[in-house]
């Protein structure tokens, strides 16, 4: 049985233009996409076979990595259920001119072993923590584990479904794109880092719009996957504006797959994502206010006041369990 040290699996980036957002950073959808590589690759490893991405338990950003410097993408597994896998990721930004690194990203993701039909499969291996440190980080992947429960029990209980319940909303944004060959990782079913990349840039583009000018991701909350998407399917995109704060806004995005040639359409997932106002000089700078008016609105606004407060708690946890981590790993010797 391995050690949580013993499933670490890495990803190096040049951060070049072509991966920038704002003027100057990375997009945080690019990102995403990088995490959901490194994690899928830390899982299939353990797993000793296919896996998908089931959930997402957080995802904060911490640091922009800048164009010019490299991203430090560093998984790991730090619990196997039956057929699940937790997947710990930490980003570093390292400045090529000075050395320095800091800590840009974290997040926990979930994987599921499946096999050729997609139903799950079981994992065989199980993690052995090695030391207290990595049993710390084993019975936190398990709390998680129960709050992920708690969260499809609520989903099921409201019946969430395909229906747009944003009509009323005044700030909205709606994409639809095909899925082709290219977005598939492993046989039919679209990657999902590829997803969650057209996600972010869905609730970028309503951000812009509203802010009028350049956004930053700041965070992703929770996010379960209700149903895989497949090549040759289309993905529709909701974006609708939940939340406005001082230079902050929170963005829903509701993913729907549509098998066109029989009309079915299934409800994929839905994200909250947090996206921070930014000026010329790349700080933040105020949204413009936003009162909520309509039903819909306010039912938005009401449920993010709670995310909000859950997310800052959050964050403050983890930068304090941060202090002293700015160096990151190792960097890797050269041989030859």
């Amino acid at each position: 049985m391995p050690s949580v040290a013993e499933t670490v699996a890495e990803l190096i980036q040049w951060v070049f233009p072509e991966h920038a957002g704002a003027p100057g950073q990375i997009h945080g959808g690019r990102m995403m996409e990088w995490i959901t590589q490194v994690g899928t690759s830390a899982a299939a490893r353990v797993a000793r076979g296919t896996v998908a991405l089931g959930s997402l338990d957080d995802l904060d950003f911490l640091h922009p990595v800048r164009v010019g410097e490299i991203a430090i993408l560093r998984a790991q597994v730090e619990y196997v259920g039956r057929s699940s896998l937790e997947v710990g990721v930490r980003v570093w930004s390292e400045n090529v001119l000075t050395g320095e690194r800091a800590v840009t990203l974290n997040s926990h993701l979930v994987f599921v072993k499946v096999g050729d039909d997609g139903r799950p499969r079981p994992v065989a291996d199980k993690i052995a923590p090695r030391d207290p440190a990595e049993q710390d980080l084993v019975e936190a992947a398990r709390r998680r584990r129960e709050a992920r429960l708690a969260r499809f029990a609520r989903k099921v209980e409201r019946g969430e479904g395909v229906d747009d319940e944003g009509r009323d909303l005044r700030w909205r944004f709606e994409s639809a794109r095909s899925v082709l060959p290219e977005d598939a990782l492993f046989g039919r079913m679209m990657f999902a880092g590829k997803l969650l990349k057209d996600i972010d840039e869905a609730g970028g583009i309503l951000s812009m719009r509203y802010c009028r000018g350049f956004v930053m991701t700041a965070c992703l909350d929770a996010l379960d996957f209700y149903a895989p998407v497949a090549t040759h399917e289309v993905v529709t995109f909701r974006a609708g504006l939940n939340h406005v704060g001082t230079s902050s806004l929170e963005i829903g995005v509701k993913v729907l797959a549509e098998v066109p040639w029989t009309g079915e359409v299934r409800h994929a997932c839905t994200a909250y994502l947090t996206f921070v106002h930014l000026g010329p000089d790349r700080r933040p700078r105020p949204c413009p206010p936003f009162t909520p008016a309509t039903p819909g609105e306010r039912r938005r606004w009401e449920a993010a006041l709670g995310r909000r407060e859950a997310r800052l708690a959050r964050v403050k946890r983890l930068r304090a369990s941060l202090a002293g981590d700015a160096q990151g790993p190792e960097a890797p010797v050269a041989e030859g």
